[in-house]
């Protein structure tokens, strides 16, 4: 990795030369950029393809840098027994990354004056209108903070004073959404989705169609088909709003893009859904800041991302917004035996190469302006 970036900055320091001394009129921004986009595709494809082939990777990757494809990869099957290939059109359960989806929700609702993130989760939801539940705030569900653990079980801390991931927190703002809109979650998430130009995306609870990738536990060589999929993630045990959204790669880029890009909530109101408001020791991540529904990167680069983890099934949505770029990991299949820091191996790796690979972008920039 550092005899590459070393040979990615000498050659731009030979190309800033060669501009200097060529007779004809050179674009020597566009000559440098085309260069990093280049060795971007390379590295990537080196690095990226090296773990598909570590971990005998069953999934799909990408990486987009605004609308350009810098890498892509599809490997494995979609459907093990019927030796169903997965493709660019594979839908998977994405998990935990839906948690970004009911927060934008939630801060549309907010934007039409229908709630505020301020307000008590009680005013619209019965079942927290008691002595231990009636502090909590949409503001403190969002980022998880309101000491909740499941819903009507004791509060794991004061409301405000921790932090505790909660699915139930999640659902609980689905309701919310429910109720202040006065239309199902599934319509909600649905008008969001065709907001954001996702052609692909559904909720397990509407899903139709045939490209979806069942989900496994185990391994390639033995494996069990996680049953009732994906119907289940709309039960008890997940829940839609906390993690039972079904995407593809394509269409999750396609968010990144819209969400960040500004297409989806106001300047102000996305500013909002960005910003720190709480940390947390993610047991497989690390150290890390938490917004609404999207984890933060302490220190550089400076990205927003959010792993999603249902039976059988382990993503990673990523966004580096200096760059535009987005890196998209999702899989069908999970060794659940070995626990979920191997299952999330290669994802830790893809996110360590594409973070290293920011950090020298970032360089890069920084020397090119002075160039």
């Amino acid at each position: 990795m550092i005899k590459n970036i070393a040979l990615l900055v000498l050659l731009c320091s030979l190309l800033s030369c060669k501009t200097e001394i060529s007779k004809a009129p050179i674009d020597k921004n566009a000559v440098i950029d085309s260069t990093i986009t280049a060795f971007q595709t390379t590295l990537l494809e080196q690095q990226i393809d090296s773990v598909f082939k570590k971990y005998h990777f069953n999934g799909s990757v990408a990486v987009f840098k605004d609308s350009l494809q810098l890498y892509r990869k599809e490997n494995g099957y979609s459907n093990f027994k019927k030796k169903a290939k997965i493709d660019s059109n594979t839908i998977f359960a994405i998990g935990s990354v839906s948690k970004q989806f009911t927060a934008a929700l939630v801060l549309l609702q907010m934007e039409q004056g229908k709630l505020n993130v301020t307000d008590k989760a009680s005013k619209y939801v019965k079942e927290f209108q008691n002595k231990d539940y009636e502090h909590i705030t949409i503001h403190q569900l969002l980022n998880h903070t309101s000491g909740l653990n499941l819903l009507g079980g004791k509060l794991m801390f004061k409301s405000g004073s921790g932090f505790h991931y909660s699915n139930d927190g999640f659902n609980t703002l689905g309701k919310i959404v429910e109720k202040v809109s006065g239309k199902s979650y599934d319509e909600n998430v649905q008008e969001l989705f065709k907001k954001a130009g996702m052609t692909n995306s559904s909720t397990g609870n509407t899903f139709k169609g045939n490209n979806f990738a069942s989900a496994y536990v185990g391994n390639g060589t033995l494996c069990e088909e996680v049953p009732n999929m994906p119907k289940r993630l709309d039960g008890k045990e997940i829940g839609t709003p906390a993690g039972g959204i079904l995407s593809t790669i394509q269409d999750l880029h396609r968010w990144n893009n819209a969400l960040y890009g500004g297409k989806i909530l106001q300047p102000e109101t996305l500013k909002q859904f960005m910003a720190k408001s709480a940390e947390r020791h993610h047991a497989i991540f690390g150290k890390m800041g938490y917004a609404y529904g999207i984890m933060l990167n302490i220190g550089k680069p400076n990205s927003y991302f959010h792993s999603g983890y249902i039976k059988g099934s382990p993503s990673l949505n990523i966004y580096y917004p200096e760059t535009k770029t987005s890196v998209i990991i999702l899989s069908n299949i999970a060794d659940e035996a070995k626990g979920k820091g191997l299952v999330f191996k290669p994802h830790i790796e893809i996110k360590k190469i594409t973070d290293n690979l920011e950090n020298t972008l970032m360089q890069l920039k920084q020397k090119k302006e002075v160039l």
